[in-house]
C-alpha cells in the first residue's frame, strides 16, 4: 500500500534523510522507532503527502487518516465537531454532515472511549484526551492506512494501553495498516508486524519485528547500552536501557 524508493529530504539546506527504501504491504502494522532529530515525522510528512521528497517517490494506494503529534483547534470546537471533521472526504462541498456522519463519529468515540467529552470544548481536554479523539476523528474518515506520529506521547500507561488495544484491534478485525512512530520498543512488540529503526539520515534497518526489534539494534539507534528483558514465564519480554552507574 505504500511502497518508498530511495526517499531524500533536505531542510534549510541540512540533509534530513538520503536513500530510504521501504514498503508497507496491506494488513501490515510498521513501527518507528529512532532518536529524537532523526527525521521520523519528516518521513511520516512524506508518507502522508504533507510534504514532498527532494529525491526519490512515495507510492500509495489506500486513503490515509493521518493523527499529528500536536493538534490544536483555532476556533472553540466541541471534541464531537473535532471528530466529525474526518468525515469531510465523504461530504459534497458546502454540505453538512447526516445523520450517518454523526453516527460514524459517535461511533469511534465510543471506540476511544471518550464519549463522555463529545460535547466538551476540544481545547479544554488534557493533552491525552486530545489525543484520542484526534485519533477517533482519523478514524471517523474510514481510512484504509492510519498514520500516527507518536500516538502514545502525552498519554498514561492506562490510555496507552487504550490506543495499543485499539490499533492492535483495528489491524486484526478490520485489516487496517497502520504506521507509528514511538519511542517505547514495548509497543512495536505488543501491535507491529514490522519495525523501522533509524539511525540517522541514511543508515536505517527495516524488516520483521522479529529479526529488526534486538537489543543490540535499539542500543545502536539510541547511543545506550539496551538489554532485553524476560517478564513472563511464556516468554514475553520487553527492551530497557542499563544506565552506567
Amino acid at each position: 500500500m505504500i511502497e518508498v524508493r530511495d526517499l531524500g529530504v533536505s531542510l534549510g539546506g541540512r540533509t534530513i534523510l538520503e536513500g530510504y527504501s521501504l514498503g508497507v504491504a496491506k494488513g501490515d502494522v510498521l513501527a518507528i522507532l529512532g532518536a529524537n532529530g532523526v527525521g521520523k515525522t519528516t518521513l511520516l510528512n512524506c508518507l502522508v503527502g504533507l510534504r514532498h521528497p527532494d529525491s526519490g517517490s512515495v507510492a500509495k494506494t489506500g486513503r490515509i487518516g493521518y493523527v499529528p503529534q500536536l493538534f490544536q483547534a483555532t476556533f472553540a470546537f466541541s471534541v464531537l465537531d473535532i471528530v466529525l471533521m474526518g468525515r469531510a472526504r465523504h461530504l459534497g462541498l458546502f454540505t453538512a454532515p447526516r445523520k450517518a456522519d454523526y453516527a460514524v463519529a459517535e461511533r469511534y468515540l465510543e471506540l476511544m472511549q471518550v464519549a463522555h467529552l463529545r460535547d466538551r470544548p476540544f481545547n479544554a481536554l488534557s493533552g491525552g484526551q486530545r489525543q484520542l479523539a484526534i485519533i477517533a476523528q482519523a478514524l471517523a474518515s474510514e481510512c484504509e492506512i492510519l498514520i500516527l506520529d507518536e500516538p502514545c506521547s502525552a498519554l498514561d500507561y492506562k490510555n496507552q494501553a487504550v490506543v495499543i488495544h485499539t490499533l492492535r484491534r483495528l489491524n486484526r478485525d478490520m485489516g487496517l495498516t497502520i504506521v507509528f512512530t514511538t519511542h517505547a520498543p514495548q509497543h512495536g512488540l505488543e501491535v507491529a508486524s514490522h519495525v523501522l529503526l533509524m539511525n540517522d539520515r541514511r543508515r536505517y534497518r527495516h524488516g520483521p519485528v522479529s529479526e529488526v526489534l534486538t537489543a543490540e539494534n535499539l542500543s545502536s539507534v539510541y547511543d545506550v547500552p539496551i538489554a532485553r528483558a524476560e517478564f513472563a514465564p511464556d516468554g514475553r519480554f520487553t527492551f530497557a536501557p542499563t544506565y552506567a552507574a
